[in-house]
């Protein structure tokens, strides 16, 4: 049984950029949907293309960036539009929000706390309450092809990916994992999803997941 920290199922995002670059942005706005949904009790569809876009003041837009200067840019913008109002468009482009979206963001959050680094008792405990932003080691091939089960396939601990834990669980084996949310589209692992084994014997979690995570405050 698996526990999604939100009570439902996340939007999936398309591809982006053959995989490069703007995972920092599907990461922050997962995590902001997230607590959105649970704050407000609905489900907005908000716009990674507005950070990639508008928050190059604290990120490189398509180039990277990390989660955390995504909700500082939130916040000092006092909120985030839609993807209706701000569609996403594969690649980095001039910011043009709207006298409109500016006056009237779908989503605010007040602030944002990072998780003890290389603590996955601690990340339980954030993840319990909201889905969290994390950092992890995607760039191998096992993670890249993975398709089902309970990922624990060779990776190491560079941070060259983000992604968002919505939940977690145990199988009937008794495996702990944790759920997270890719960026890669619904053909990707489990219709967009990863199970991905949780207390593991390294400090920093699987493929280094619990060395940066991040979560808005709603």
């Amino acid at each position: 049984k698996s526990r999604l920290s939100t009570k439902l199922i996340l939007k999936i995002n398309v591809s982006f950029l053959n995989r490069t670059g703007g995972c920092w942005a599907f990461s922050a706005v997962a995590a902001v949907e997230g607590i959105t949904k649970i704050v407000k009790g609905k489900l907005v569809t908000l716009s990674e293309q507005q950070l990639l876009d508008c928050a190059t003041d604290y990120n490189q837009g398509c180039g990277g960036g990390i989660m955390s200067k995504a909700f500082e840019y939130i916040i000092k913008n006092q909120g985030i539009t839609t993807e209706d109002n701000y569609p996403y468009q594969e690649s980095q482009q001039t910011c043009h929000l709207t006298t409109q979206s500016l006056a009237f963001p779908a989503a605010t959050i007040s602030g944002y706390e990072t998780v003890p680094m290389n603590n996955e008792q601690a990340l339980l405990k954030a993840v319990s309450q909201q889905p969290v932003s994390v950092g992890i080691d995607g760039a191998g091939a096992a993670f890249k092809y993975y398709s089902k089960g309970i990922f624990d396939g060779e990776c190491g601990t560079d941070l060259n990916h983000a992604v968002t834990i919505v939940g977690f669980g145990m199988s009937e084996e008794g495996t702990k994992y944790w759920v997270l949310k890719n960026s890669w589209g619904e053909t990707w692992g489990e219709g967009g999803y990863m199970r991905i084994k949780r207390d593991v014997d390294a400090p920093q979690g699987m493929c280094g997941l619990a060395m940066y995570a991040t979560y808005p405050i709603g």
